[in-house]
């Protein structure tokens, strides 16, 4: 049955491929391509329909024994380290080939060699945001500063491209045949440009946006709608740490002057919505069994192949198991016999934007301290499938890049902004990663970690000695208070960043007295912290329901961890609704229509969680959108990029302040925020009586409509639509329609570690595979599957076992 479904599935994308090639150039080969002995009948196939015990790799120093379990997930052991990531490398290849050459390709802006000039702009703007050239300086840097390492990631790479070479087109993955092309040779670079392609997915910034506000509110209302610390903030480090260093100082300049015309560049990159983590670890005193325990949930876009791959890799001197990240050496999220960590974005702005005003329409200098210096000249050249070579000329300032500029879009020609980013610094977040896979200790962890710049994570520590810790990691710019809020002048020296806050003095805790660290994407510190702290983007409610929950629990167990991961109680709602039920006098609402009546006694009712089988958190969600652009529609400026304000300052000055002139901006008429109330209620009536005439039921599932797609957007047979689960945005079970935990583990730090751990997908990355999709209803439901470490001569309930020699 299931090779009827793929066939079905590969005829729907074949058609797509068809007309996509039709679009951008080149059909692809049909006659070899239906070819049943190369084409793709070969893709149809499970990995343990065909297995090879015995594979003779190039350049092992001794044999090497893989174990694949009934999940596919693969558990190495090597006999050294080299080895161990040559066969990661030959392995990760053999499961996640096309995944790992596709993202490292849209990293490098490379997606016009694939699919033609539809992804040009796409292209060019990765590579004017300096990700090939951000992974040159990373690669050059590892180069010539830290052999050691380089000879383990030569290794992954040589067994990466020791699989390639063993490839025919009826061994090709199915997308490389639709899309008709072969993959090339793996390299060094490569490895490091994924890990850039990870700081560019993980970081933003609002400079453009704030910009524009600060023009449209001015100082006083921007500063009071956009506080940089809100009331309710419950911190990544606890508000009571006391900070055992001395700051360096720095002085805010007394005469700041922003670029102060209209800003309409709409281009700007902005964080991808969604994108967000929990991670928290809980002390032995108050765990059930006296063991530490930690867990870890990142939430990124839900994709098929997935973005994590399931492995163990294990040595005479260490074992590790967790999440990889196809591309990458070891284990990024996960755990060995002594530690475990696991990561969540730490939302630092961490990169700004600085106007640049050339000499001439040469740009071959740029002003800088009201004198002339020398520009650099990058020339990118981007190959389109079916088309000439184009070349992209990129101006770079001691800044930065000039991402934006006539050469990006023509019609913008008085647009000059240089990007300066973190990531562009030597860095070598490998190190970490490897460091942490072979860590035994606190002081291990905090070793590691020194090796870490970009993107900035909260990383979460727990050790079978029963420490637990938090360190909010990066390289972050010492900045006066204020400093990279705002589009800034690239001319005007005291705009520089001031040097870097030295990596002891981030945000850290060890071993807190509430017995308990955590962190969701919200503000880092406390005002206490003495340095200049920011961002727009903080989180302000999955925070304080996990910090609410861990104070109150006790005698916590893994099961326990499991719930709180899966926890869907919707604490916007609950702080929300019950100040919009009361400014529309629901009490007194009388007449009313039988749809009416049935919306209102359902949101009456609610307890706030949202499972996938209730209408309330439907209803809710709709009401809310429409208050919430109700009430800030009158920001909005000729096109202007903005952000509004959040769901947390908008509910306090709904309840706090429900008469202020804010809510009588929309135009020249006395409102008050009943007034956006009940208008915005009227809107939701009218819309779901529209969708229940339509589509019929209303539940939190079918209206979410979950859906995991494949990385390429118009390949959606080989997607997955319309998953049933519940959870969402701002929930601790983020599960959006497009976003959510992208992998979750738990695990008990005792003697011998007990762990769980599942994603949305599945190890294959073959849309052929019963291993392609396997994970997702299991991750729909909230379950997991077991995690614990595999020894060599364990052979209970293998899939099958193969040996490298």
């Amino acid at each position: 049955m299931r090779y009827f479904a793929f066939l079905f599935s590969l005829l729907a994308s074949l058609s797509l491929g068809v007309a996509l090639s039709i679009q951008f150039g080149t059909v692809p080969p049909l006659g070899k391509l239906l070819d049943p002995n190369q084409g793709f009948w070969q893709n149809a196939f499970s990995e343990d329909y065909t297995v090879k015990e015995k594979i003779a790799l190039e350049n092992l120093s001794s044999a090497v024994e893989v174990h694949y379990d009934e999940h596919l997930i693969p558990h190495v052991f090597a006999e050294n380290e080299e080895d161990l990531f040559r066969v990661q490398g030959y392995i990760t290849a053999k499961h996640r080939l096309w995944q790992m050459e596709f993202q490292t390709m849209a990293a490098a802006g490379r997606i016009s060699e694939i699919v033609g000039p539809i992804a040009l702009d796409v292209d060019k703007l990765a590579r004017r945001k300096g990700l090939p050239y951000s992974a040159e300086n990373a690669t050059q840097f590892i180069q010539q500063n830290d052999p050691d390492m380089l000879v383990l990631v030569e290794a992954y790479t040589d067994g990466v491209n020791q699989y390639i070479a063993e490839l025919d087109y009826a061994q090709l993955p199915l997308e490389y045949k639709v899309l008709n092309y072969r993959p090339e040779p793996w390299s060094v670079f490569k490895s490091f440009l994924l890990l850039k392609y990870m700081a560019d997915m993980l970081v933003g910034d609002s400079d453009l946006q704030y910009s524009n506000l600060r023009k449209i509110l001015g100082e006083t209302l921007l500063n009071k709608l956009y506080p940089d610390f809100p009331e309710d903030q419950d911190p990544v480090i606890e508000p009571e740490r006391n900070w055992n260093f001395s700051p360096l100082k720095i002085e805010k300049p007394e005469d700041i002057d922003y670029p102060s015309e209209d800003i309409l560049l709409s281009m700007l990159p902005r964080p991808e919505p969604g994108i967000g983590s929990n991670n928290w670890a809980v002390a032995p005193k108050k765990t059930k069994n006296g063991h530490a325990l930690i867990a870890n949930d990142p939430h990124l876009s839900l994709n098929l192949p997935s973005l994590w791959y399931a492995m163990q890799l294990s040595t005479p001197e260490f074992r590790v198991k967790g999440a990889t990240l196809p591309g990458a050496l070891g284990i990024i999220s996960g755990f060995n016999e002594n530690i475990a960590w696991g990561v969540t974005n730490a939302t630092r702005d961490t990169r700004d934007w600085y106007k640049i005003q050339f000499r001439n329409s040469e740009r071959t200098e740029y002003l800088y301290n009201d004198r002339w210096i020398q520009s650099n000249f990058r020339i990118e050249e981007i190959k389109v499938k079916g088309q000439p070579t184009v070349k992209d000329t990129v101006v770079y300032t001691h800044h930065g890049p000039v991402v934006f500029d006539k050469n990006f879009r023509a019609e913008r020609q008085d647009v000059n902004f240089a990007l300066k980013w973190t990531a562009h610094l030597e860095s070598n977040e490998q190190k970490t990663f490897l460091l942490l896979n072979k860590g035994r200790t606190h002081a291990d962890y905090i070793e590691a970690l020194e090796h870490y710049t970009s993107p900035a994570q909260n990383f979460v520590f727990a050790s079978t000695t029963g420490d637990i810790a938090m360190k909010v990691q990066g390289r972050f710019p010492l900045k006066w208070e204020g400093q990279g809020k705002f589009l800034m002048d690239g001319n005007d020296p005291k705009y520089e960043w001031q040097g870097f806050i030295p990596s002891a003095h981030n945000p850290a805790t060890l071993n807190p007295a509430r017995g308990f660290v955590s962190s969701a994407n919200q503000h880092a510190v406390s005002q206490s912290y003495p340095y200049y702290v920011f961002d727009n983007s903080y989180e302000h409610y999955r925070n304080r329901r996990l910090n609410n929950k861990l104070r109150e629990m006790d005698q916590i167990t893994l099961e326990d961890m499991k719930s709180l991961q899966f926890d869907s109680f919707h604490l916007h709602a609950a702080e929300a609704l019950p100040v919009m039920l009361n400014l529309m006098d629901v009490e007194n609402m009388q007449d009313l229509d039988e749809s009416t009546a049935k919306y209102l006694e359902y949101l009456k009712e609610w307890n706030f969680n949202t499972f996938p089988n209730q209408e309330a958190p439907t209803l809710f969600q709709v009401w809310w959108n429409n208050l919430y652009k109700s009430v800030w529609t009158f920001m909005e400026r000729d096109s202007l990029p903005i952000t509004y304000p959040n769901k947390y300052q908008t509910v306090r000055l709904l309840r706090e302040e429900p008469e202020s002139s804010i809510f009588a901006m929309n135009d020249n008429v006395k409102k008050t925020a009943v007034d956006h109330v009940k208008v915005a209620f009227e809107k939701m009536v009218e819309e779901m009586k529209i969708w229940e005439d339509e589509k019929g039921e209303f539940t939190w599932a079918t209206y979410k409509s979950t859906s995991i797609n494949h990385l390429v957007p118009n390949f959606e047979s080989f997607s997955r639509k319309g998953i049933y689960t519940g959870g969402g945005s701002g929930i601790l079970n983020a599960t959006g329609s497009r976003h959510g935990a992208s992998w979750r583990y738990v695990a008990e730090m005792g003697d011998k570690v007990k762990a769980y751990g599942i994603y949305p997908g599945g190890q294959s990355g073959n849309p052929g595979s019963k291993f392609y999709d396997n994970f997702i209803k299991i991750w729909a439901n909230g379950e997991y599957v077991n995690f614990d470490f595999r020894s060599v001569n364990d052979k209970n309930g293998l899939l099958f076992s193969t040996e490298f020699y």
